[in-house]
């Protein structure tokens, strides 16, 4: 289990790309996550501070894929194929998952605008945190929340339904899933291994999704 502690240090100079590079490589990644997640909504959540400057990631919306909505990242893979520090899946864009049909009121905290700020956080999180450490599919983390209440607790996994490929272009990449699960879900992932909390989780219809109006599966 990985503990997020202080997330700020001294930052490398980023590689410069040109603006036409940036463009394609966003646009095939959009059909690399497209290709996984089923086709995105064309409403963008954007950050008002960029994320590369210490704001949060821009969310991208996937309702056209399993029940519920989607979520993505697209700023963690460069158009170099460099980002976060590689895993077993080698670099990653994060994705994230709700029963929640995509909603968005403006100005209201319905359930889907509540789920959607709290994985926008928790998904800046670690994606700031992955370019210092390597996170690999099935650990369990803790995020700290700003607010002193308690941590999240996060588990994390590779996302490859049907062993469908993510790609950005010709060039293979992975989507590493956040799960956010109970306290004492977590721990026994961590007793017993999360290969058999994810078992007890499907047999419920609660994986991949990080919805916690549910009881745990411990009880």
């Amino acid at each position: 289990m990985g503990f997020f502690q202080k997330l700020f240090g001294k930052k490398q100079t980023p590689k410069e790309f040109t603006e036409e590079e940036w463009n394609k490589n966003y646009e095939d990644k959009q059909v690399g996550l497209e290709r996984v997640l089923g086709k995105m909504h064309d409403l963008v959540g954007h950050a008002i501070i960029p994320f590369d400057l210490g704001g949060t990631v821009d969310m991208y919306y996937f309702p056209n894929g399993i029940s519920g909505t989607g979520f993505a990242t697209m700023e963690l893979i460069k158009p170099d194929g460099s980002g976060s520090r590689p895993n077993r899946i080698g670099t990653y864009e994060l994705v994230s998952f709700t029963k929640e049909i995509y909603n968005p009121s403006e100005g209201e905290m319905l359930p889907f605008n509540t789920i959607e700020r709290r994985l926008c956080g928790i998904m800046t999180t670690v994606g700031a945190y992955s370019f210092q450490a390597k996170l690999e599919p099935k650990e369990t983390v803790e995020v700290p929340r700003e607010d002193g209440q308690p941590n999240f607790c996060i588990l994390l996994d590779q996302y490859k339904p049907n062993g469908t490929e993510f790609t950005i272009g010709n060039t293979n990449h992975g989507l590493l899933l956040v799960v956010e699960i109970f306290r004492d879900e977590m721990e026994y992932a961590m007793e017993n291994g999360s290969d058999k909390l994810i078992e007890k989780l499907k047999s419920k219809g609660h994986y991949p999704y990080s919805d916690l109006n549910r009881e745990s599966v411990m009880k």
